[in-house]
């Protein structure tokens, strides 16, 4: 069937509805327990109503060159005419239904429909708009087998850009394209990766999809043009008062429908929130990709007249709230087997397990090597799951203990630490006291997520060297470990040298640092767990939090104990082979760690290389419940021998290895104990019989 723009028929909107507001119209619905609210005029006016729209090819032009040294430029306006041709604006005939447009087929799938009810686009006036990318929001990855590139780039900021750039547009829904881009949210790219949001833009008032058209794109991305415009257009109709940009207090009900909280198929412990699409990254329950990984799932495609769209199977009301009365049979479209059974409900993360390991932790039988098992040992969660610091598995090498904290009552740089409640404090240090006494390291670990630490002002560095001093003596702990997590010592505007910083936070950390050290003397130790967006992300840009302790491990790298890169916490990246890698994979952990070890150009820069680290000073970073023992287990034995599992893609510029590396981080110690030591009591022996580093 050859594909048509439908016409206009009846009922075409005023520019703005009766209620004065901007956004498209809208009518609720009420299902199971609940009542939603949906695009477009209430069915029973069995009527088609016409929704104005405005198409938006974005240009995104990025401030910092990619890796390959060209300054790369991601036009959507060559994409228009293929979105025009697609079922988006063109009538297709899906499953069970006569021709129409993609979201009047959804519509009429999700509610029993009248013959005359639709909902249509209009045949959209097209409007091109350039936006300049700044280093600290966005950055490409380009594949130098292929040449084909992919873009990660700041989600909220970049609607905020788009409707600052953009009058109010009178009802007509904004459908604002970029091209082979992907998102993150928060304005942190750990929280990575969807293909674009949806809903109301406050600013404006005006309804809005933002999403990415995707032609000739990398090899690891699987979806495929239309699918992430229709994914996010899907979400705007069964979901139109979305508000992107919200951010409330835990418990505050954001704007837009909450359904009840699902898990994602397939994953027991997967919960996607209480929203259309999952928290954050506004996934569908058929996607199917991991943590920080490109969004993937199977596409429906519609082919015709010799040109195939690939279409996003997307879940219906009917899915979410596993009522029928008032919906139609099925939980999907536009293929009804996509999810064959209604969602299961979540319970949420809930207590931790409160029980003890059932299995017992293998001693520490070999003599040291210098490598190192080194975990965090959180001690917080429910009374029950505490356990003695004391009683941590014989394998673990270094305990950092998590976390002292900015303390916000105090002046700016000054640090806090409590013991964790339902500990007696002389216990815990008696604890600590003991570790010690049996050859371990036990260190404080200063920061965490969600606390935002800065050091802008000089004066206030005195601060943090008294404050962290005291805790280091009154605890007995051996040094400290560096977890300011992003939006922390965010490099600023103009700050372009790594090797001679100028954003104040950043300097005053490593004068207070280097003055911490030299009070409590050179036996103390200094370590730093960057995320994947502080140490890696600066290869293919720095600026922001790109590559933002780069000048701090450069600046310490002479008394440096070891640093460990949150390999988790952390979006997709570029290896020294210029290929693309997601998080998750040996292939992975051996590129990000590799660009420490070998050195790279900072920003694809020649002039900015940053020099290797030492092999005993680089560990890896995992995290228990993102990763299995064995992946950590290959990704180690890897790194450390060049024996390359079966699988892998990614070869190390030093074929050998890097025999010297100090080991493996793991966050956390206790949810290890919960899970019955299975990775200390795989990677421990693993590391502890390799050959001694050197």
């Amino acid at each position: 069937m050859r594909l048509t723009l439908i016409a206009l028929l009846t009922c075409v909107l005023p520019a703005a509805p009766a209620d004065g507001q901007t956004k498209v119209p809208t009518f609720r619905i009420s299902a199971g327990q609940g009542s939603y609210t949906l695009a477009g005029q209430d069915p029973d006016r069995n009527a088609t109503t016409t929704i104005p729209t405005l198409l938006v090819p974005v240009q995104l032009s990025f401030e910092r060159n990619n890796v390959t040294g060209r300054r790369l430029v991601m036009d959507a306006a060559p994409d228009v005419s293929s979105i025009l041709r697609s079922p988006v604006f063109a009538s297709f005939a899906y499953p069970g239904e006569r021709p129409t447009q993609y979201a009047d087929a959804l519509l009429r799938a999700t509610v029993p429909a009248q013959a005359k009810w639709h909902t249509l686009l209009a045949k959209p006036e097209v409007k091109p708009m350039r936006i300049a990318v700044p280093a600290g929001s966005g950055y490409v990855l380009t594949s130098a087998k292929s040449g084909r590139s992919l873009a990660i780039v700041d989600l909220e900021w970049l609607q905020r850009e788009l409707f600052r750039q953009l009058p109010n547009q009178d009802g007509r829904l904004v459908l604002a394209i970029t091209h082979n881009t992907a998102y993150y949210a928060l304005g942190d790219a750990t929280v990575c990766c969807s293909w674009g949001t949806h809903g109301v833009d406050t600013s404006t008032g005006d309804s809005f999809v933002l999403a990415s058209y995707l032609g000739a794109a990398p090899s690891m991305v699987t979806d495929s043009d239309v699918q992430p415009i229709t994914q996010q257009l899907a979400q705007f109709v069964k979901d139109p008062l979305h508000d992107p940009l919200f951010h409330g207090d835990r418990g505050a009900r954001a704007p837009g429908n909450v359904v009840p909280s699902w898990t994602r198929p397939g994953e027991q412990r997967g919960c996607g929130g209480t929203g259309i699409g999952s928290q954050y990254f506004q996934l569908e329950p058929t996607n199917t990709n991991p943590k920080n990984n490109i969004p993937a799932s199977k596409s429906f495609l519609a082919e015709t007249g010799g040109a195939v769209f690939h279409l996003q199977n997307v879940a219906l009301l009917s899915w979410y709230t596993g009522a029928e009365q008032n919906l139609g049979r099925s939980y999907s479209f536009p293929d009804s087997a996509a999810l064959p059974v209604s969602a299961i409900p979540c319970a949420g993360r809930g207590g931790q397990a409160s029980g003890g390991p059932t299995v017992t932790a293998i001693p520490r039988g070999t003599a040291a090597n210098g490598h190192k098992l080194i975990g965090y040992w959180a001690g917080y969660g429910n009374a029950q799951s505490i356990f003695p610091i004391r009683e941590v598995s014989p394998q673990w090498d270094i305990i950092l203990v998590a976390f002292s904290t900015p303390d916000r009552n105090a002046p700016e740089g000054t640090m806090q630490f409590r013991t964790p409640a339902g500990l007696d404090t002389a216990r815990f240090k008696s604890d600590i006291a003991w570790l010690k006494s049996q050859g371990k390291k036990v260190m404080i670990s200063l920061g965490g997520g969600g606390q935002h630490f800065t050091l802008a002002d000089p004066k206030r560095v005195p601060a943090f060297v008294d404050s962290v001093a005291q805790i280091v003596s009154d605890y007995g702990f051996d040094g400290v470990d560096i977890d300011f997590e992003s939006p922390s010592l965010s490099i600023e505007p103009g700050d372009t040298d790594y090797r001679h910083p100028r954003t104040p936070s950043i300097v005053n950390l490593i004068s207070a640092l280097r003055q911490l050290r030299d009070r409590v003397g050179p036996n103390f130790m200094i370590s730093l767990v960057p995320e994947g967006t502080q140490i890696p992300a600066g290869f293919p840009g720095y600026g922001g939090q790109f590559g933002s302790y780069l000048p701090i491990a450069h600046a310490l790298r002479d008394i440096l104990f070891f640093m460990d890169v949150q390999s988790y916490n952390t979006p997709p990246l570029q290896g020294l082979d210029g290929e693309i890698y997601q998080p998750g994979t040996v292939d992975y952990h051996a590129a990000m760690t590799e660009l420490i070890l070998h050195g790279f150009n900072v920003g694809g820069d020649p002039k900015q290389f940053f020099e290797p680290l030492p092999a005993d000073k680089v560990a890896v970073g995992f995290l228990t419940g993102d990763t299995t023992p064995a992946i950590v287990s290959e990704a180690m034995e890897y790194l450390i021998t060049g024996k390359a599992p079966a699988g892998v893609t990614y070869k190390l510029r030093q074929r050998s290895g890097y025999p010297a590396m100090i080991g493996a981080m793991f966050w956390t110690i206790d949810a290890d104990r919960r899970g019955n030591y299975s990775f200390s009591n795989l990677i421990g022996p693993q590391l502890h019989a390799n050959s001694p580093a050197r």
